[in-house]
């Protein structure tokens, strides 16, 4: 297979965070809580296209609907995209449509026929699949380009989508923002150890992933025997060639040292928190049982009151004394 039109197409695309949270408050507000597996979302992409990457700026909801038992089947309100595409051209003339996405999270097969759609805004539209509910740890975001594909046999060229790289890219404004939306996501119990140790372990579960993928797609090839792309090689090898040689006895002991210093420092860390969480809970044990105390005991108004009561029945019993006294004499006398 040789692709007629690959050489020209951008190698990678830039996805801005906005575009992201776009997406997936049009899947919540549409297919979230929907019956059916298969519901998707579409949308326009709008940003700049320049020699060598796509950025992807901003995003606008499109109404669309599809039949997931006959692919072909499938309705797109185009006087929707059209006024919309209107209106954002006033706000900002420098975004233009740059391609569509959708929810996914795998290729459709009417996926090509809705690429075509797009053609009339941009030569080569690209396509973002979003996946809005990842499994994996990792970019949620994957690029696609329609190519021609022509088979040597001389049979009628076949489309096909190709595979390019992505990656999540903000302005600095948009960071300040991600930032402060982030604030009300964690933990603010957490330290920055633990968050920080967190996002480590988050990578390397990705890191993980990927190596079983590589290490899958080599297994295949070798099972079936067939050739390897040179690109994924030479990849693999600069990869390898990154990793530190832990043969060599300096390396393997200055890694050693410094694994062990980064372990001493969680682990007196994790003493200290430990320590700090059962000194508080003593603080709030010796708290519960002074307002124990002190509820248990009278008030300063109900001890006056008391004091009162007791005076008043002690002068009571002086009065009938008195009075049983004084009945006595009077008896005696007469």
């Amino acid at each position: 297979m040789v692709a007629t039109n690959s050489e020209d197409l951008p190698s990678k695309v830039i996805v801005h965070p906005l575009v992201l949270l776009s997406v997936v408050d049009h899947f919540n507000r549409i297919a979230k809580g929907v019956s059916g597996d298969n519901l998707r979302v579409v949308g326009v992409l709008l940003g700049h296209a320049t020699k060598g990457y796509v950025e992807v700026s901003n995003s606008y909801a499109v109404p669309f609907e599809e039949d997931p038992k006959d692919p072909n089947s499938w309705f797109l309100d185009h006087d929707y995209a059209e006024t919309m595409r209107a209106m954002f051209k006033k706000i900002n003339a420098k975004e233009k449509v740059v391609g569509w996405y959708h929810s996914g999270p795998k290729l459709r097969e009417s996926d090509l026929q809705i690429n075509d759609i797009f053609k009339r805004y941009i030569p080569d539209p690209v396509l973002v699949v979003v996946d809005v509910q990842p499994e994996d740890v990792g970019i949620p975001t994957k690029a696609y380009f329609a190519i021609e594909e022509i088979s040597d046999d001389g049979s009628a060229a076949k489309k096909a989508f190709k595979h390019v790289s992505s990656e999540i890219g903000a302005e600095e404004a948009e960071e300040i923002g991600v930032d402060h939306l982030l604030r009300d996501v964690k933990d603010e119990t957490a330290g920055s150890l633990s968050t920080r140790v967190t996002y480590q372990l988050n990578s390397l579960r990705g890191l993980k992933s990927r190596l079983a993928n590589i290490q899958l797609h080599l297994q295949k090839k070798l099972d079936e025997n067939k050739p390897v792309n040179p690109q994924i090689v030479s990849n693999l090898q600069q990869i390898f060639n990154l990793l530190p040689t832990l043969t060599i006895k300096d390396n393997a002991s200055t890694f050693s040292s410094k694994a062990n210093d980064e372990y001493l420092i969680i682990y007196i860390s994790a003493v200290i928190r430990s320590v700090i969480a059962l000194h508080d809970l003593i603080d709030n044990k010796i708290e519960n049982r002074q307002r124990e105390v002190e509820r248990d005991r009278p008030s300063d108004s109900d001890a006056k009151l008391t004091d009162e009561a007791k005076a008043a029945k002690a002068g009571s019993e002086a009065g009938g004394k008195d009075s049983s006294s004084g009945s006595k004499k009077d008896a005696t006398k007469s």
